[in-house]
């Protein structure tokens, strides 16, 4: 047998035998876990009982309401957590995908179809381990080998693609049980950055991280490319008994349709809640902005619209309006999306500073209101 005979000999057994070990550690996996319906736990983010699937963002009745595209993409599982306290030394995730489409040429499947897992310690929410998907099944250990001690946990679902099933498993014999709710929302109304493009798991998009640093449950009902303030949408969204609701719809729109449509959807809410805190948040300035004339005059429209909708409901005697502006909201230096539209990580987490001394201050309005 000649050297590359030998060598190809070589590789294939070894493959053989990794592949044997891979098949074997999946298949060991759940041997020795408990498996439990996640569904049977603490889930925040949906905010409606009356849903076609478990796990929708919108309730049954708003297919045919809302238009097409808005009803498919809020069967995505962007915003939606669910919650535990287990003393387990593991913990493992078994979730079903309803595509195979598990990445974007913009987007990892982390980001699109997985799953995001953090733990609460002394210092706040850290993450601990992120399932990579393979497939339309997945099942994977997040964390393992840690001292037996009751933990908080909070499980994030794939942000751009939607799920049949999520199981949680722990080691066999381990406590599991629901968090406690936690009370009103901060639901989020927007466009594909909102839901969550372009981060690289579902734990990194501004939503996620205002929900960790605030320790508050948030809805996020972000659709991309249609987030529109639409008063369809508004019907549903006035339904939910939030804490403050968060308007960031203008990378969907342009100067005249800012015009038109800021006014009702705020007096939409206002009019089922009179004095809940309504956060309005202008369109991040494009990465590219500076070499390209009209990404710079949408900005620019947008933002006067916006702000002639802001003081003219301000002057109408419209209270609790909060103001956020798009400047600096992904930072000044344009390194902070991956299009010159969507956010990276960094580009989210500077998001997340911009945003977070409103919500601060809007959460103590809706506190001093009882």
């Amino acid at each position: 047998m000649n050297r590359i005979s030998a060598a190809r000999t070589a590789f294939l057994g070894g493959l053989a035998s990794f592949m044997i070990l891979i098949l074997t550690a999946s298949q060991s996996l759940g041997a020795d876990l408990d498996w439990i319906d996640a569904d049977t736990l603490q889930v925040e983010g949906r905010a409606f009982e009356d849903r076609n699937s478990t796990w929708d963002r919108l309730p049954a009745e708003a297919e045919g309401v809302v238009r097409g595209p808005v009803w498919n993409l809020s069967r995505h599982g962007a915003g939606i957590t669910i919650r535990f306290k287990t003393d387990s030394p593991s913990v493992s995730v078994r979730w079903r995908l309803r595509s195979g489409d598990l990445a974007m040429p913009h987007m990892p499947a982390t980001g699109v179809s997985g799953v995001d897992l953090y733990g609460r310690t002394d210092d706040g929410w850290r993450w601990a381990g992120c399932g990579r998907p393979e497939a339309i099944e997945n099942t994977v250990t997040l964390v393992q080998d840690l001292p037996v001690a009751s933990r908080d946990w909070m499980l994030y679902l794939p942000l751009y693609n939607g799920v049949d099933s999520v199981e949680i498993g722990v080691d066999s014999g381990s406590e599991l049980e629901a968090l406690p709710d936690r009370g009103k929302p901060i639901v989020f109304y927007g466009t594909s950055i909102t839901h969550g493009a372009c981060a690289s798991r579902p734990g990194m998009t501004h939503v996620a991280i205002l929900g960790r640093r605030l320790d508050h449950p948030v809805v996020n009902l972000g659709f991309s490319g249609n987030g529109r303030l639409e008063p369809e949408v508004g019907r549903f969204l006035v339904e939910i008994d939030a804490s403050i609701f968060v308007l960031d719809c203008l990378p969907n729109l342009d100067g005249a349709a800012t015009a038109a449509r800021t006014v009702p959807m705020v007096r939409q809410i206002r009019s089922a809640h009179p004095e809940v805190p309504i956060v309005l948040v202008e369109d991040r300035t494009y990465a590219d902005a500076f070499f390209s004339p009209k990404r710079a005059k949408r900005n620019r429209e947008n933002r006067e619209a916006f702000r002639k909708a802001y003081e003219s409901l301000l002057e109408d005697g419209v209270e609790n309006l909060l103001y956020v502006s798009g400047d600096t909201l992904l930072g000044d230096d344009g390194e902070a999306t991956v299009d010159g539209s969507h956010p990276t990580d960094l580009g989210f987490m500077r998001q997340a500073d911009a945003l977070e001394p409103a919500l601060r201050s809007a959460l103590q309005l809706e506190k001093e209101q009882g």
